[in-house]
């Protein structure tokens, strides 16, 4: 439990940020999942869903909730899985 006043203000500023930074990363991995789901599904609106989850990923890691190498590494193998079910 937080006892000074800085220290009561700062686990405020976290959890706020926590509560912001889960809504990006949420959005990230909605937009993942259906573009996986089309995938499956073999359904043709693959240009669509890939350039929702390039810029759900972007945001994210631009905002420091994700890698920018994790981005790159997730963005790459979402092409590829669009690549090879076409």
């Amino acid at each position: 439990m937080a006892i000074t006043k800085s220290a009561k203000k700062a686990v405020k500023r976290s959890e706020k940020m926590r509560a912001r930074n889960l809504v990006f990363k949420l959005e990230m991995k909605s937009s993942i999942k259906k573009l996986k789901k089309a995938v499956s599904e073999s359904s043709g609106e693959f240009d669509l869903l890939l350039k929702k989850a390039y810029s759900s990923i972007d945001r994210a890691a631009r905002r420091n909730i994700i890698h920018k190498n994790n981005a790159s590494r997730k963005k790459s193998n979402l092409s590829k899985l669009v690549n090879k079910s076409i």
